[in-house]
């Protein structure tokens, strides 16, 4: 396991196998934000001459390789572009960015050095969760001998021994270990990572950092009325769960409710995707992950706020006893819903869960699901769609993916949506599409807005495309699931405190 520390050892001097610097990109040349002072001197005052001699540009995410001061003897010098910053100062994503970029440029089993700007703890935090996040490898599953212990880190700063950087060391501490089972989680094949065995997990780490944790079986689940859960999980030989965790802290602030989408294969069922389509379907869970993942690491926290979770779990596979286009499901609460697309059916597990969250009347209801191709095709696979049946509930959670380094953007319910599923059934109350081609992202949120009690603000994050990721690894992104949303529901939860 990876572990990080706070030192005031001069970058020169440090003893590991890389230092990590950023470069800034400043017109046509590169220059050297603070904290490179000492190293600039090791190399007789000439490191911007012998880093632009080898082609350093400061463009963000650019890696350049320097030997050390002292060849042999001393630390590889490893320099990030950070880009321009027109305004004089470095986000923290920018930060964040870097240091992700800094660590996957060394072996795994080397350690490393951050000798990036960090002025106050926030920079703290985003530098060593990038460092930590960054150095996240997948490697369960690989023949070869992957027993080779990481490297430690260390972030090198003049606020070692501040109260507020310690603070935000534990904080990316916990972040990127929530961050990293998630990607676990999300990793795993299919054929190992059914309902059962992912509610498990979920028993298993509730009792580990004291979240309790309750999971309704299919005999649970029929006897509850659960009609949208079991609805999708009757075509496989793997039974849904409905997983409920709950955090109380004494005095909590607020309650917040989440809801992920756990379908943990998705084949579309009947009306079946293609064989490209499925490959990357064992992701179609990473919203009931990453709403597990934020609330154990809240938990671990202690921050004073109540969160409830509903993480609804199935696998949709088609088979003889399989859910039919044209089938009438009867969702807890007692609507009814005509399935007219069995693979329109992460609307489905989630209806119900909605339904079950707002019964616990939360101050706001999350859900994150991976729901649909229609929000890749209009946000691309980086950036998450964010629905809300108020302003002022999606700007809290936008702000609050601001300040994690995630992105999102705002999408309308348009009302004429939940008019189209309701007229698109003839039979039932709605139906799970709305059968037009275009604007479904906007009508599977339409669909859920109507299972949230009135009265209670609800969001709902379409992580389709950001949550895995089969494009190239950078900066702290790795290839496969990302661990996305679950910084932004911790970040919304510390915020509330």
């Amino acid at each position: 396991m990876t572990t990080i520390t706070l030192s005031k050892s001069d970058a020169a001097g440090v003893k590991t196998d890389a230092v990590v610097i950023g470069v800034v990109k400043l017109g046509g040349s590169v220059a050297l934000p603070a904290g490179t002072e000492s190293l600039n001197a090791a190399y007789g005052g000439k490191l911007v001459e012998v880093l632009s001699g080898l082609g350093a540009t400061g463009k963000a995410g650019e890696v350049t390789k320097v030997p050390g001061p002292k060849p042999g003897k001393s630390a590889t010098l490893i320099a990030v572009g950070l880009g321009a910053a027109p305004d004089g100062e470095l986000k923290t994503e920018d930060l964040r960015t870097a240091a992700g970029t800094g660590v996957r440029a060394v072996k795994i089993s080397q350690s490393v050095a951050f000798a990036l700007p960090t002025p106050d703890a926030e920079c703290v935090r985003a530098v060593a969760e990038g460092a930590l996040m960054g150095r996240y490898a997948f490697t369960a599953y690989k023949s070869s001998d992957s027993s080779e212990a990481p490297g430690n880190l260390t972030l090198l700063t003049d606020l070692a021994r501040n109260k507020e950087a310690k603070a935000a060391l534990e904080r990316a501490e916990v972040t990127a270990d929530a961050v990293a089972q998630v990607r676990d989680w999300v990793n795993t094949p299919p054929s190992d990572l059914h309902p059962v065995e992912f509610a498990a997990d979920a028993v298993k780490l509730g009792k580990e950092y004291g979240v309790k944790v309750e999971v309704l079986d299919e005999k649970a689940l029929a006897k509850g009325g659960y009609g949208g859960i079991l609805g999708v999980g009757q075509g496989s030989t793997n039974p849904p769960r409905l997983v409920r965790l709950s955090y109380t802290p004494r005095k909590p602030v607020t309650h917040l409710a989440f809801v992920g989408k756990g379908i943990t294969f998705d084949s579309g069922g009947l009306s079946l995707k293609t064989s490209t389509g499925m490959v990357s379907m064992k992701s179609d869970m990473a919203g009931a992950a990453a709403v597990i993942g934020a609330t154990l690491a809240i938990a671990r926290l202690g921050l004073p706020v109540q969160v409830t979770t509903y993480a609804a779990m199935a696998e949709n596979m088609p088979s003889g006893s399989a859910a039919r286009p044209s089938d009438v499901l009867t969702m807890y609460g007692g609507k009814t819903v005509e399935v007219l697309n069995t693979d329109a059916e992460g609307r489905l597990v989630l209806g119900d869960a909605l339904v079950r969250a707002s019964e616990d009347q939360p101050d706001l209801i999350v859900d994150v699901a991976t729901l649909t191709g229609a929000c890749v095709v209009a946000l691309g696979t980086k950036v998450a769609g964010a629905f809300a049946n108020t302003d002022s509930a999606r700007d809290r959670v936008v702000d609050a993916a601001l300040a994690a380094g995630e992105s999102m953007w705002p999408l309308p319910i348009p009302a004429e949506m939940l008019d189209k599923l309701k007229s698109h059934s003839k039979v039932a109350d709605l139906a799970n599409i709305t059968g037009e081609a275009w604007g479904g992202a906007l009508a599977a949120a339409a669909f859920l807005g109507d299972f949230v009690a009135e009265g209670i603000d609800w969001v709902h994050l379409d992580v389709a495309g950001p949550a895995f990721n089969d494009g190239g690894a950078s900066g702290y992104i790795p290839n496969g699931g990302t661990g996305y949303a679950v910084r932004t529901l911790i970040e919304l939860a510390a915020s509330a405190s």
